[in-house]
């Protein structure tokens, strides 16, 4: 099978939402030092390589709201598609404490190289969906880690990430979620929800599209019984969220 770097799910479905996950797998394509960036494989599944949990999230979200997922295939680590091209952080050669042996030496031309194999054409496959619908809302899904080296725990259970001039989403979904009383939500938190050339930037703010940004703690959605118990949970909050915005 032709490797591909993004997976659309459910592309004729009706659903304003368009659910998208950036960092959906920890995916070394092959053509990149034989697939392998020379980590242990203890760091490959870890947070730094991928969002952990984040796809079968997205995909349990998609199949409850009729929507469709747009997930990258390839490891943020071979390029980093929530990053603008001229970010610093595209192509990591150091993360949370791990040194990436294949991304050392990566000069210009490489990350040229994987701008055009990998970055591009997921971004560009996003805009393709977007292009097909009428109005769409983007619901982009990612996980965090409960504690980066040598920093404290993180107490959230669900952060809620947006920029300020795009509140049509965000603020309602933090109002709702706050209801739930067994959850710490985070506004903006673990950091700031916006990033210039950014997923949400480059296809939210930049057209005008409404979006928000959910990332849950990947101690909570590790296993497919945790993705589908938090998918039950949050469509129905989703839906309503969207439906009271009116969009």
């Amino acid at each position: 099978m032709t490797y591909q770097p993004f997976e659309i799910i459910g592309a004729d479905r009706p659903s304003p939402w368009v659910i998208t996950c950036d960092h959906a797998t920890n995916t070394v394509p092959a053509e990149i030092s034989g697939g392998d960036l020379g980590l242990p494989a203890a760091d490959m599944q870890r947070h730094i390589a991928y969002d952990v949990g984040a796809a079968g999230l997205s995909t349990a979200l998609a199949e409850r709201m009729n929507a469709t997922a747009v997930l990258s295939n390839f490891s943020r680590l071979v390029i980093d598609p929530n990053r603008g091209e001229d970010d610093p952080t595209l192509l990591m050669k150091l993360y949370d404490g791990s040194v990436i042996p294949a991304n050392r030496h990566a000069d210009e031309a490489e990350r040229e190289r994987r701008l055009n194999a990998y970055h591009r054409p997921y971004h560009a496959a996003l805009e393709r969906v977007f292009a097909a619908r009428s109005h769409s809302a983007i619901l982009s899904v990612h996980s965090f880690t409960r504690k980066l080296a040598g920093r404290p725990n993180r107490p959230w259970h669900v952060g809620v990430l947006h920029a300020p001039v795009e509140p049509r989403l965000a603020l309602p979904l933090i109002a709702r979620l706050q209801q739930e009383t067994d959850l710490c939500i985070g506004d903006n938190e673990p950091y700031s929800g916006y990033l210039e050339g950014d997923s949400m930037d480059r296809h939210g703010i930049q057209h005008g599209r409404a979006h928000v940004l959910i990332e849950l703690r990947n101690d909570l959605i590790e296993t497919p019984q945790q993705q589908q118990a938090w998918a039950d949970r949050l469509a129905p909050i989703l839906q309503d969220t969207l439906r009271d915005a009116g969009l």
